[in-house]
């Protein structure tokens, strides 16, 4: 069987990371973690003995953290989505993933290792038709974190 595992990269923070990751979000655990060995080490820039690949498991999920080094970013090319069924929700993870972070807009943000996250209510979709969709969309645009009652009240006018 073909597995497809996304691997995130990091300059020494993976194991911090995957461990914020998990206390963070329900049904998540960390699996294997491999070290880095002085020839890795010194090819990644990272110390012997630190964390080179982190497995874990994100709501049942698996990813990788691999601390490969300096070179590389992320961007917002790839984004996390939670889909969230409160307010509540979208609120702790809001509060949780910008500290440190950066807020944007629409329901997006960057965590504190830089990766992006979209925090969106479950009930965006069914909010976003007909002739509510502009009047959502439009009130969707003007927010940082996703205030549900204000989607909820811009289907509903007319």
């Amino acid at each position: 069987m073909t597995d497809i595992v996304p691997t995130l990269w990091f300059d020494g923070q993976a194991e911090e990371a995957a461990r914020f990751y998990i206390a963070l979000i329900p049904n998540s655990r960390i699996g294997d973690i491999s070290w880095h060995g002085e020839d890795s080490a010194k090819a990644s820039g990272q110390r012997p003995g630190s964390a080179l690949t982190v497995a874990f498991e994100l709501a049942g999920r698996p990813f990788l953290a691999l601390n490969g080094g300096p070179m590389f970013h992320f961007t917002e090319a790839i984004s996390m989505t939670v889909t969230c069924g409160s307010q509540d929700e979208i609120d702790r993870y809001w509060t949780a993933l910008t500290e440190g972070g950066q807020e944007s807009r629409c329901g997006w943000l960057k965590d504190k290792y830089g990766l992006s996250w979209q925090i969106v209510p479950s009930v965006l979709a069914s909010l976003m038709t007909g002739a509510a969709a502009g009047r959502v969309m439009g009130a969707l645009m003007r927010m940082g974190k996703i205030d549900i009652q204000t989607l909820r009240d811009a289907a509903a006018t007319s």
